[in-house]
């Protein structure tokens, strides 16, 4: 008999329509005349306006101080367009008046007080069994979301060029618009959302395609500060409908400070040019891709290695880093854990559900106590209960670089970094003080 785990759950509010009141409608699924709300629903997205920023095809490196300039246009536009939207009213609290700190330590932990992120939430029961669940039209889905909620359309130009379109209409005949829109809770400054092909109402599911408009994306912003992350199903995904999330942060994340060591490749197999490594000395087990002949090489190796996640029931988070360079790919068993009573109350009190900007290293505080109080000692306590066991991981690793057709060569593997050996972790305490971290 199958067993289902469900744990009782508070989502974060990533939309003014996911109250029950303004996501009651789940008529959305099928083609009316318009629902009067300006949604991007089939019932008014196909015959609307919105802006559009056209990415270039083929990101290349700037060739000369002109061009280094270009690259801060979408940043500057994106976070313009954020800004506005903020003075309009549309958020449920000013992210921007948040305290932040980098907590001392080696890893150097970012720690925000965000005492407006935990109000106004609704509960619900989740899931967390299954990575992959059909998407259900009746529940909140981006859909039913506002198009004052959104930025612009987010599309390939298909030339050398990016541009922009303050408006251009929503292209259906052959294939969904890719929409940006804010997040109205948000963690960090130009907190927004990239939900690929929005009509076509795909689950929280990564496949190649999406993965690739992600890095895109993250090409585009040519910006160290501006990160993508995913998380999966099970690993605290909240909305089972595609999307990314992003924002811009002016300081290094731990997770991208922290030491690697290189995992050899055996020659011939294949010729992508992606480099894969391991996290050393962080409290998350992890792989990092990076490199490749192009962005689509990248995609397609990492995208294979989620795959084989999600269709094989390993809940994982993603964060895209480097301008799209760089991938952290994390599998995690935190929510499993939690649902067979196998994490201490004391750490369950802390309310934390550890994703993608947690598991790299900017943790979120609702109450000024565990703001004034947090340490790099408590942060690395949490986050270790969140990674598999090295068993598990290389078991883990072995599958995922068979889905990705890799192949580990038999030649030693080597540190990334000087001080990969001379970093020892802090001394992990059987259980988290009261009041350390964080709400997802």
């Amino acid at each position: 008999m199958e067993m289902k785990l469900t744990i009782k759950r508070v989502p974060t509010v990533v939309s003014n329509y996911q109250e029950e009141g303004a996501a009651a409608d789940a008529a959305n699924d099928r083609p009316r005349a318009g629902c009067g709300r300006d949604c991007l629903g089939d019932c008014c997205l196909p015959d609307s306006k919105l802006p559009l920023y056209a990415f270039k095809a083929s990101p290349k490196k700037p060739s000369s101080q002109e061009d280094a300039a270009n690259t801060d246009f979408f940043v500057n536009l994106l976070l313009g367009l954020w800004e506005d939207k903020m003075a309009r009213g549309l958020f449920r609290y000013d992210v921007t008046a948040c305290e932040t700190k980098v907590i001392p330590g080696n890893l150097g932990f970012v720690a925000q007080l965000n005492e407006g992120r935990h109000l106004k939430k609704r509960p619900t029961e989740f899931r967390v069994d299954r990575v992959l669940q059909p998407f259900d039209a009746a529940k909140f889905n981006f859909t039913k979301v506002g198009q004052e909620e959104v930025l612009f359309q987010f599309e390939n130009g298909g030339g050398d060029d990016s541009f922009f379109l303050k408006s251009a209409p929503i292209s259906v005949a052959d294939r969904a618009p890719n929409v940006v829109a804010i997040n109205v809770s948000p963690i960090e400054y130009g907190h927004v959302l990239l939900i690929p092909r929005v009509l076509d109402r795909l689950p929280q599911r990564i496949d190649q395609e999406s993965f690739l408009l992600a890095l895109h994306m993250a090409a585009e912003a040519a910006s160290p500060y501006f990160r993508l992350g995913y998380n999966s199903l099970g690993a605290f995904a909240t909305i089972n409908h595609l999307h990314f999330q992003a924002y811009y942060l002016t300081v290094p994340f731990p997770v991208e400070k922290a030491a690697t060591k290189r995992i050899f490749l055996a020659e011939g197999v294949m010729n992508s040019g992606v480099k894969v490594s391991k996290l050393m000395n962080y409290p998350v087990r992890g792989l990092v891709f990076e490199g490749g002949n192009s962005l689509n090489d990248l995609a397609s190796v990492v995208s294979s290695a989620c795959i084989w996640l999600q269709d094989n029931n390993v809940p994982y988070n993603v964060l895209i880093s480097d301008c799209g360079k760089k991938i952290f790919l994390f599998p995690q068993c935190y929510a499993e854990k939690q649902a067979l009573g196998e994490v201490s109350q004391e750490l369950l009190d802390t309310q934390v559900n550890p994703a993608a900007w947690e598991i790299s290293g900017h943790i979120v505080l609702k109450r000024r106590s565990d703001y004034e109080e947090a340490s790099e000692a408590s942060a690395w306590r949490l986050l270790a209960e969140v990674s598999l066991s090295e068993e598990r991981f290389e078991e883990v690793k072995a599958y995922i670089f068979d889905a990705a057709g890799l192949v580990q060569s038999d030649e030693e593997e080597v540190s990334e970094d000087e001080d990969a050996a001379a970093y020892t972790p802090v001394s992990i305490a059987p259980a988290v003080a009261e009041g350390c971290l964080v709400l997802q």
